[in-house]
């Protein structure tokens, strides 16, 4: 692996923007409810923030993944860093609901940090080395999401509207460390094209679904952030009701999951993919997850759901032995462009799977077993796997 300092970045970016949305997460709605001052306007705010911010990420992403491949990676990682510092310095100050909504759009237009991170190391890592490296960004991600919601609790006691001083603070420090010490992955190509067609979200996200092996591999992509959100959006909801517990519990759990799925994606994923290869990996975790998912439809006592806890941890290796199948299979010109694509995908699922799973979950505490939607999402899961399966590893020379 070439460039230890840039991964340093790559690492640190990643982990202080979960940092700074974890910051954020208890706070959101004391703030919310300052702004509006009506408790039921906070939460109608609260989903038209996060519904308005995945669809702008959603719009913008394919195109801010090709200007990575036209300009090159690092001003369009910087400004994307810069906007986010913007938004919450935004919600820091801001003296009403549509100027956070305002400042919240913006930063989902400008939230390429993924797809800029993902095409990066792509450029820097040899194809060996991917796993290990996604892992890496998998175990950051972790870890913010861990002090995140602490550190937030903890300034939010002191001031509603510290965390989001400290969020902006950090994601703008960021942006000066990656000022002096990022060098660009690889120079911008000025004759990738730039066209009305290559700007639209749909459009992109069809000329990547449209290809032989990454389309299928762009549809297994879909299955599993479908099965993902399904998951994440009703999760703590279905750990109150279906076990009675209080938040300090279920922040623990949360915590603990979030904790043991970055050591394991730190230390061992990156072994466990170069034995196994990507396919056989993603498929491996794959089948794991739909166990998994499929167990909590069912669970009924705490420890099974623990067990099934560890089980969704070591699950977690199909999703990086997948990226880095998808890494594989592009050329080096057009890796901005095509994570661009599967950041919008993951995008709609985000802007549509909550509501949608919300419903549901709610609908099967008066009509269902509450663990409804933990099946619906195993079979989600299990179509990805069976996408995995079915293509073919054209490993790119």
């Amino acid at each position: 692996m070439r460039r230890a300092p840039a991964l340093s970045f790559l690492l640190v970016t990643v982990f202080l923007d979960m940092l700074g949305l974890g910051l954020v997460v208890p706070i959101m709605p004391a703030l919310l409810s300052a702004v509006t001052e009506d408790a039921g306007a906070a939460v109608r705010w609260s989903g038209l923030l996060g519904s308005v911010y995945g669809l702008l990420q959603f719009v913008v992403s394919p195109l801010l993944g090709r200007l990575s491949d036209r300009y090159g990676r690092r001003p369009v990682l910087l400004v994307s860093l810069s906007c986010l510092g913007i938004d919450w310095l935004a919600h820091a100050i801001s003296p009403g609901p549509w100027t956070l909504l305002l400042f919240h759009a913006l930063a989902g237009a400008c939230a390429g940090t993924y797809t800029v991170v993902n095409a990066y190391l792509a450029d820097v890592t040899a194809p060996e080395a991917r796993a290990h490296a996604y892992g890496l960004v998998g175990a950051a991600f972790g870890l913010g999401f861990v002090a995140g919601p602490t550190i937030g609790g903890l300034l939010g006691g002191v001031d509603v509207r510290l965390p989001f001083l400290a969020a902006a603070a950090l994601s703008l420090a960021n942006v000066g460390y990656g000022w002096f010490v990022l060098p660009e992955s690889r120079p911008g190509d000025r004759t990738t094209p730039l066209t009305l067609r290559t700007a639209n979200p749909v459009s992109a996200i069809a000329v990547v679904l449209r290809r032989p092996v990454l389309g299928r591999l762009g549809y297994a992509r879909l299955c599993a952030d479908v099965a993902r959100m399904t998951h994440q959006s009703t999760w703590t909801f279905f750990l109150t009701h279906q076990f009675a517990w209080g938040t300090a519990r279920v922040g623990a759990v949360l915590a603990a999951g979030a904790l043991a799925g970055a050591l394991f994606q730190a230390r061992a994923v990156g072994p466990i993919v170069r034995r196994l290869g990507d396919k056989r990996a993603a498929v491996a975790g794959g089948v794991l997850g739909v166990a998994a998912l499929a167990g909590t439809a069912c669970v009924t006592t705490p420890w099974v759901l623990h067990l099934l806890q560890a089980v969704g941890v070591l699950a977690s290796v199909g999703g990086v032995a997948a990226q880095s199948w998808l890494s594989r299979t592009v050329r080096a010109d057009e890796q901005g462009t095509v994570q661009g694509a599967l950041t919008g995908i993951g995008a709609a699922a985000e802007t549509v799977v909550p509501v949608l799973a919300g419903t549901a979950f709610a609908w099967s505490l008066d009509h269902a077993s509450p663990g409804l939607v933990f099946a619906g999402a195993a079979v989600c899961a299990a179509g990805s796997t069976l996408l995995l399966a079915t293509t073919p590893d054209l490993r790119r020379p």
